[in-house]
């Protein structure tokens, strides 16, 4: 049985092929698809087999998927281009007669009100009309979207935020990758899982950053406009600042918060704690 994993080249990406290879499997069973060259090259040297594919180039993808039994769809990073792409990859895997396409998508998709998640949601819609058999990966939030801000929290000594008391369930690309692998693996794998770790709000996160940082960190609740001029003043893109800004709101609805059991499950143990990902980022 082939497993071909899309984006293998970014971050989520390598981490399953890597997790797939540490579960025991065979690395001529794997496929990895990506854009980089020089990364696909690192795969490759991991014995799997690689290909160079990008999601808007339909004949690639298509000889890409030729035998292919079980697909990771890993979402684009391309917001606002994503369903079009998306819809190349299931074209292509209905076409290869693929027995099982998993979709990266993202917590509460069906009825999230998220600017990020329309493109999710239109995609899971796309899947299920396509009629493959189908698994939905609806991750939560990554920690590293907060870890990789710790030295911005020592430098200012707050968390800005926009989402009041609400609490997200992320939990780290390396322990959605590992729930991606275990899945592919499955027999008869769940039609919808939704991941995410032990939840916390932002101003659990200011304090447990505070903690790790040996300092005070207070969390900044501010307007969501108030959000995106404090992020673009930090030299994000407006539109980009927009929709993290928008989804705040959405984490303080609470449509980044699932509970942890599917997560657990794959995992065979509680996800990565976020004291634990933010010392490591330190």
């Amino acid at each position: 049985m082939s497993l071909v994993i899309t984006g293998a080249t970014g971050q989520l990406g390598r981490l399953v092929v890597t997790s797939l290879l540490a579960q025991g499997v065979p690395a001529d069973r794997i496929v990895a698809l990506g854009r980089d060259e020089e990364r696909l090259a690192g795969l490759a040297a991991l014995g799997v087999a690689t290909r160079r594919v990008d999601y808007a180039d339909p004949a690639a993808l298509a000889d890409a998927l030729v035998g292919a039994e079980r697909v990771l769809l890993i979402s684009g990073s391309e917001v606002g281009r994503r369903l079009p792409q998306h819809e190349n990859v299931i074209a292509a895997a209905k076409a290869a007669g693929v027995r099982l396409l998993a979709y990266t998508s993202i917590a509460n998709a069906d009825t999230s009100r998220m600017l990020l998640a329309g493109e999710h949601r239109a995609t899971e819609e796309a899947i299920v009309a396509s009629g493959l058999a189908h698994t939905f990966l609806r991750n939560s939030w990554y920690l590293e979207n907060y870890t990789a801000q710790l030295a911005t929290y020592a430098e200012h000594g707050t968390v800005l935020g926009a989402a009041g008391d609400g609490r997200v369930s992320a939990a780290t690309r390396a322990d959605f990758a590992e729930a991606a692998a275990a899945v592919l693996l499955l027999d008869r794998p769940q039609a919808v899982y939704e991941l995410g770790g032990a939840a916390f709000s932002l101003k659990e996160l200011a304090a447990t950053a505070g903690d790790v940082l040996g300092q005070e960190v207070t969390y900044t609740d501010l307007p969501a406009d108030a959000l995106t001029e404090a992020l673009v003043g930090a030299g994000f893109p407006e539109p980009y600042a927009a929709v993290l800004a928008d989804a705040d709101l959405g984490l303080g609805r609470g449509e980044l918060y699932v509970e942890p059991d599917d997560l657990e499950t794959l995992l065979g143990r509680p996800s990565t704690p976020l004291a634990d990902a933010l010392r490591a980022a330190r």
